[in-house]
């Protein structure tokens, strides 16, 4: 593999010096672009962009290509894991991902096992198509959804507003879905270590819907199974750390638990103060986040205020990676994106001299 000539966001994600604070978008690929509708439209469904590894290479690539962003991020799904163990992953016009055959009866609850890795080959293949398209530009980000997250589909079929059939199971039959996030756990931590071995630098842990539970059941039912799979994690590849980064949409409440999980980065939505995030974890971990994805549909002046404020509010010195506090929304003006990450990297240096980083 060709030496990277990029680094930034990796030393930032263990908290080494860096020259300024490193930037990528929660997906950065994705229907705010043209070029990506574009390939989309050529695919002729999502699943199959996905399945393709040269199309999921062309759109990793279209937002480096535009903007000078610090990572690259594997073009897929989360739900691929559970398409793979055969719960039959389908997407229906205007109503997001279904699932044919979700987990509602007992027996095919028990009869859930972790699937043979070949049925995930070509996300393996993308990554490492991805790895020889960047040339060493930037590292590459893998990703898989959290154990809960993915029940949450599963059980559910589809998205949920309410997430009653998982929560239900979880008051009435825990060993159920304790189970089922057994499972989960066991597969994601072998679907990672495969991208690894593919060629993923750092791995993100997407657990969209962990804020969805109560306090306690948070720690029980989705931290503790990001836990088992963080300890079951490559942590070093090529010769270098490969980091892992946490990210549960509504977690604020629990940022010293996610930092105590063996990740090295917690990734914080828009309602978390960064100053007392930082406060909190202390140097246990790096922070990624936290610009509110519906603020880029201000003027570009109105996004590089925003930037200048969340930058002031962690500070000097490293351990920050600029992100979304979610997914950039596929209405966002392109023009305004690049505004954001120009203004990144523009207004991040003077946190990162020489005598900043020694006061940090």
């Amino acid at each position: 593999m060709t030496a990277l000539q990029n680094d930034t966001f990796l030393r930032a994600l263990l908290r080494e010096p860096t020259e300024y604070t490193p930037v990528w978008l929660m997906r950065q690929a994705g229907r705010y672009l043209p070029e990506y509708c574009e390939t989309r439209r050529q695919a002729g469904s999502f699943l199959a962009l996905c399945k393709s590894k040269e199309l999921a290479t062309e759109v990793t690539l279209q937002p480096l290509d535009r903007y000078p962003l610090d990572a690259a991020i594997l073009f897929s799904d989360i739900l691929t894991v559970p398409d793979a163990m055969g719960l039959g992953l389908y997407f229906a016009e205007g109503e997001g991902p279904k699932f044919e055959r979700p987990l509602r009866e007992e027996a095919a609850i028990r009869a859930l096992a972790v699937p043979d890795m070949s049925e995930l080959r070509y996300v393996f293949d993308a990554v490492s198509s991805i790895r020889t398209a960047l040339a060493g530009r930037v590292p590459l980000i893998g990703f898989s959804g959290s154990p809960f997250t993915l029940a949450c589909y599963m059980i559910e079929g589809g998205g949920s507003d309410s997430y009653s059939r998982i929560k239900t199971m979880m008051y009435d039959r825990p060993e159920l879905l304790h189970h089922t996030l057994d499972v989960n756990a066991r597969t994601v931590t072998a679907y990672l270590n495969a991208q690894i071995e593919a060629g993923a630098q750092a791995v993100q842990i997407f657990d969209s819907w962990g804020g969805v539970l109560a306090y306690g059941k948070y720690q029980e039912f989705s931290l503790a199974y990001m836990r088992q799979l963080i300890a079951g994690l490559k942590r070093e590849h090529d010769g270098r750390r490969v980091p892992v980064i946490v990210f549960t949409k509504g977690g604020g409440l629990w940022l010293e638990d996610i930092a105590a999980s063996g990740c090295d980065a917690v990734g914080l939505d828009w309602t978390v103060d960064l100053a007392e995030a930082r406060r909190r974890v202390g140097d246990k971990v790096a922070l990624q986040g936290n610009f509110d994805p519906v603020a880029l549909f201000a003027k570009p002046a109105a996004v590089e205020a925003e930037v200048a404020r969340l930058l002031a509010s962690f500070g000097s010195g490293s351990g920050h990676v600029f992100n979304l506090g979610h997914g950039i929304s596929q209405f966002t003006p392109p023009e305004h994106v690049g505004a954001l990450v120009q203004a990144v990297h523009k207004h991040s240096r003077q946190y990162h001299s020489a005598a900043h980083q020694a006061g940090a």
